[in-house]
């Protein structure tokens, strides 16, 4: 399971993230409380580099915006809503996950990953369980929106997804993730597969 923890704003949340052993984590460039400056992105992401990917989270960019993110902070992966991905330009070597939401008209063609988020990103709404699991059938999808470690479990069984991504579920304070908090949403998600892993084992 790709786990991301996403807006992360101090040095404690992208030690706690590693400890963890994520596999991504993201730093927003949108409108949020959670925003973040290219220059101090990129600092809070040095301990991170070569260990876990790490994701420019924008929304409807401008041009120019995007290419002072990528420029300045060097992400390995942008994801930004799959409406905008027609209209930018992004290099080849960046990495791309698109955003998508329930009710939004659809694209002709799935990228091989989508992050398929609930209404309003970062606000801990949850996601349509039910619209996210159609969308695992047809490609790798990263649940967003509204988790945290009490409903994990649940949204894993109800949507089978290649992966999951939190914020406001991790967090103390608005903008501010808790350590043990980030801890426990990892170990919840591994607790969540350990039995499909022991049936995959029994086999065998």
């Amino acid at each position: 399971m790709w786990i991301k923890i996403c807006g992360m704003t101090t040095a404690a949340a992208v030690a706690a993230a590693l400890e963890a052993r994520v596999d991504a984590i993201g730093f927003v460039f949108a409108q949020s409380a959670r925003r973040l400056s290219a220059q101090r992105a990129y600092e809070l992401a040095a301990p991170a580099r070569g260990r876990v990917r790490c994701v420019a989270v924008t929304r409807h960019p401008t041009q120019s915006a995007l290419d002072e993110i990528l420029a300045a902070f060097k992400p390995d992966i942008l994801q930004t809503d799959a409406g905008d991905l027609q209209r930018l330009r992004v290099p080849a070597a960046i990495e791309l996950l698109p955003v998508m939401r329930a009710g939004e008209p659809l694209l002709e063609t799935l990228p091989q990953r989508i992050l398929f988020e609930g209404p309003v990103s970062g606000a801990g709404i949850a996601a349509d369980w039910q619209a996210a699991r159609g969308f695992a059938r047809r490609t790798q999808v990263v649940l967003a929106g509204g988790l945290n470690s009490d409903n994990v479990a649940a949204a894993i069984a109800a949507v089978r997804p290649f992966g999951v991504d939190v914020s406001s579920g991790v967090e103390e304070r608005i903008g501010i993730k808790s350590a043990p908090a980030i801890t426990q949403f990892v170990m919840s998600v591994r607790v969540a597969l350990a039995p499909a892993a022991r049936l995959s084992g029994d086999s065998s």
